[in-house]
């Protein structure tokens, strides 16, 4: 069966450049490679297709015999699709580098990203502040510009590499690919290093930061700051600093997203007359009404008394939480009065104490029925 064009296979013209030809057959690569299509034979042919078109075209040589005789020119050369043949290996390990991560050439690689733990109260989460932080980092060696060597000197090409950062090996079929041994995957070799950063191109200092909080921000939200992470090796860019945001326990509210809990305590005259009490907001004093009879673990919700969400949304609501509390170191007198008061009560106990009666009714269900 008559094999098809390699620009066909490609999606080119004859006239395409080194460039065309080599982003076209990284995007085939990335769509039919046996990696992302296990068990797929089309895939597995597509590919193997492609890269015997792209193993002809990438070679001057190759390709100005296939435009000429067609494949009746390079059939001797293709070979069995292994990783030899004249530049083939370079490109295609370099295509795969950008598809799968590794590379046969050196990258310059971005700086750190850094993080700092930011402390803040809940006042200044939801109302936000400016604060201003002091982290520790890698600079830019000025001496040197990141070049780590020494000024009117630059790195020079690796010679065991050629510049590329990797060393290829050849174990029968199969070309390995290790990191340089002589540059360490740099591809450059730096004999006279900087004095100021001694050929690292970075320098270890302490920056001070200004850092906008905006409001409404909570327990583990991050503030990005581009560019004030490390600086990176060899005058590659800088990585990005993350604030982490983590707010202190307040000792009166409680957060759940939008909505500010507050526990109340009121005494046992407040809860079964009613009344009227201040209670605190973020944004200043507040009266609650305390209907007569009320309960402890009674909500009462104060609309729009919360926080306003950092992502948007609507205010949340303070909520307060009634507790009743029990009355301690009692007088004689006052004593007396309570027992009069629980020997006026006990002549209607259904009427004032409706939860403690149910709750009597359904502890003698409960005996009866272990009986029975």
């Amino acid at each position: 069966m008559s094999k098809r064009d390699y620009y066909e296979i490609l999606g080119i013209s004859n006239t395409a450049s080194d460039a065309d030809i080599k982003k076209a057959f990284r995007r085939l690569a990335m769509k039919y490679h046996p990696d992302r299509n296990p068990d797929d034979e089309e895939a597995e042919h597509r590919f193997k297709e492609a890269k015997e078109a792209f193993d002809v075209l990438s070679s001057a040589e190759k390709r100005a015999a296939y435009d000429q005789f067609g494949h009746a020119g390079v059939d001797q050369s293709v070979g069995g699709g292994g990783f030899g043949g004249s530049g083939f290996g370079d490109a295609f390990s370099d295509i795969f580098g950008d598809i799968f991560g590794g590379g046969g050439r050196s990258r310059v690689r971005r700086g750190a990203d850094l993080q700092y733990n930011l402390e803040l109260s809940l006042e200044d989460a939801v109302a936000g502040t400016t604060v201003k932080i002091r982290v520790p980092t890698l600079k830019h060696c000025t001496s040197c510009s990141g070049s780590g060597a020494k000024p009117g000197s630059s790195p020079e090409t690796c010679s065991t590499c050629g510049g590329h950062g990797q060393v290829r090996m050849q174990q029968g079929f199969f070309s390995v690919q290790q990191t340089c041994p002589n540059c360490r995957g740099k591809g450059t070799i730096i004999s006279d290093p900087c004095n100021s950063c001694h050929g690292a191109g970075r320098v270890k200092e302490h920056k001070s930061l200004s850092v906008e909080v905006p409001p409404g921000v909570d327990n583990g939200d991050r503030i990005r700051l581009s560019g004030e992470g490390e600086a990176g090796e060899a005058g590659a860019p800088t990585g990005d600093l993350f604030v982490q945001i983590h707010v202190k326990p307040h000792p009166i509210f409680e957060r759940d997203n939008a909505d500010l809990y507050c526990e109340v305590p009121i005494n046992i005259v407040t809860a079964a007359l009613g009344g009227e009490l201040e209670v605190p907001s973020l944004g200043g004093r507040l009266n609650l009404k305390i209907p007569a009879g009320t309960q402890t673990h009674k909500l009462f919700r104060m609309r729009g008394k919360g926080v306003k969400p950092v992502r948007g949304g609507p205010v949340g609501d303070l909520i307060c939480r009634i507790v009743v509390e029990t009355p301690v170191k009692l007088s004689g007198e006052q004593k007396e009065l309570l027992e009069k008061l629980g020997q006026s009560m006990g002549k209607a106990s259904n009427k004032h104490s409706p939860n403690e009666n149910s709750w009597i009714d359904s502890m003698k269900k409960f005996f009866e029925d272990m009986k029975s």
